[in-house]
């Protein structure tokens, strides 16, 4: 075996090590300079009311609106961050023990035309 082998199989192996651990490194949403919680591209987040105890009411046409804010197989808690089941077997991410939501007519990142629907929507801040 080469050097050149044994030195491209530790970086490899490295890699194998580290990548894992960096795929759970950032949380699935932020806080952007309002105090509102975003996903990445800017999209607001929302709670709903009706959810309680972690679990997630919001199902058939209620989830075709306000789309959960799906986690990825293998996300882990982390922090106030949970993962939740919900009851068609999908993974969704929770804050502070309740579920995150988009908004379907949110069409671009800032919009949060769902705040305060039906006085059970709401959009996440900072203080939750």
């Amino acid at each position: 075996m080469t050097r050149h082998s044994q030195s491209f199989k530790g970086l490899l192996l490295a890699a194998a090590l580290i990548l894992p651990s960096l795929a759970f490194a950032a949380p699935p949403a932020m806080m952007d300079k309002n105090g509102m919680m975003t996903d990445h591209k800017g999209m607001t987040l929302y709670t709903f009311d009706k959810d309680t105890g972690g679990k997630s009411v919001c199902t058939g046409q209620c989830a075709e609106n306000w789309p959960p804010l799906k986690a990825e197989a293998g996300a882990k808690a982390e922090g106030k961050w949970t993962v939740v089941k919900r009851d068609d077997g999908t993974m969704q991410w929770a804050y502070g023990g309740k579920p995150l939501y988009y908004f379907v007519k949110d069409k671009a990142p800032g919009d949060m035309s769902g705040d305060k629907m039906k006085d059970v929507w709401h959009v996440v801040h900072e203080h939750m």
